[in-house]
């Protein structure tokens, strides 16, 4: 059975780190309230790549997204227009957040749902009590008409560049995503689909990730082993294929004077793997 880590990955997010001890915490929470992940961290939109690969890997039925720094939401699928009520006083359309936690709530009567609220910073301040309030009462309010959700069903993933309101917080499991993963990758030939004699490369690259304080995913290693194989041949090369390849690494960093031995003997170990290759292919 595929991890957490893989599935995510099959959905658009890798990373080196395993996120699944914190999901099984979520999970696990008491059903009195919504389950709800405050998804922390430098990632900046990788945050929201994380909530969608993660909504995915969890097999949510249904998942909802809801960006408050979008001024120009998508158009809903049922457009409510404004009416009035008994006393014909004028409700104006329901608002476009109002309309997707409404859904949200009741497609979770039956069916797992997972919704999305991005960019939290953004919204304004009462927005964030009322979450609250529909985390501890299950129930969301639009006018008089109340939506119930359930939380067997409904999890809620929470997105701010800024620190949430504290009662909300306290509500919230907190997970953190980074830029770049925090954990450093086990390189091995056979991982890569190399011979044995691909060690000395394979070291040469992890003494070059420790000099730059880079932590790239297997996908990242592996694309990168193909243009080091296939295309490189000088250590000008060599940098352009890192910064390609591998995100977060500092393209200035890659040009400092004293990174130059790590670059050329990975070219060095290049050639020697790619020598005995030519000699095993000539007998």
């Amino acid at each position: 059975m595929s991890s957490l880590r893989e599935t995510m990955a099959e959905h658009g997010f890798e990373s080196n780190d395993d996120y699944d001890f914190q999901v099984r915490c979520l999970l696990a929470a008491t059903r009195d309230r919504l389950r709800t992940l405050s998804i922390q961290g430098d990632g900046e939109r990788r945050k929201t790549s994380f909530a969608m690969a993660l909504a995915r890997a969890l097999n949510s039925r249904h998942i909802l997204y809801h960006d408050f720094s979008d001024r120009h939401p998508p158009t809903p699928a049922v457009i409510l227009p404004s009416s009035t009520d008994a006393y014909g006083r004028h409700e104006p359309a329901v608002e476009p957040f109002d309309d997707v936690v409404s859904e949200a709530c009741a497609l979770s009567e039956a069916e797992s749902t997972t919704l999305i609220l991005d960019q939290l910073q953004t919204a304004d301040f009462r927005e964030q009590i009322r979450i609250h309030r529909l985390i501890r009462d299950r129930c969301w309010h639009v006018g008089d008409a109340p939506y119930i959700a359930n939380p067997r069903h409904l999890l809620l993933f929470l997105i701010s560049e800024t620190p949430l309101y504290p009662a909300l917080q306290q509500e919230s499991f907190r997970v953190w995503v980074g830029r770049v993963s925090e954990r450093r990758l086990l390189m091995t030939p056979g991982a890569f689909g190399l011979r044995s004699d691909a060690i000395g490369l394979l070291t040469a690259l992890n003494q070059l990730f420790e000099g730059i304080d880079a932590t790239p995913t297997r996908q990242e290693v592996h694309r990168l082993l193909n243009d080091v194989l296939a295309q490189v041949q000088s250590c000008e090369h060599l940098r352009q294929a890192l910064f390609g390849r591998c995100e977060g690494i500092d393209r200035e960093r890659l040009k400092h004077p004293d990174l130059e031995p790590l670059l050329a003997h990975i070219i060095d170990q290049r050639q020697r793997y790619l020598d005995i290759e030519e000699v095993i292919v000539t007998r």
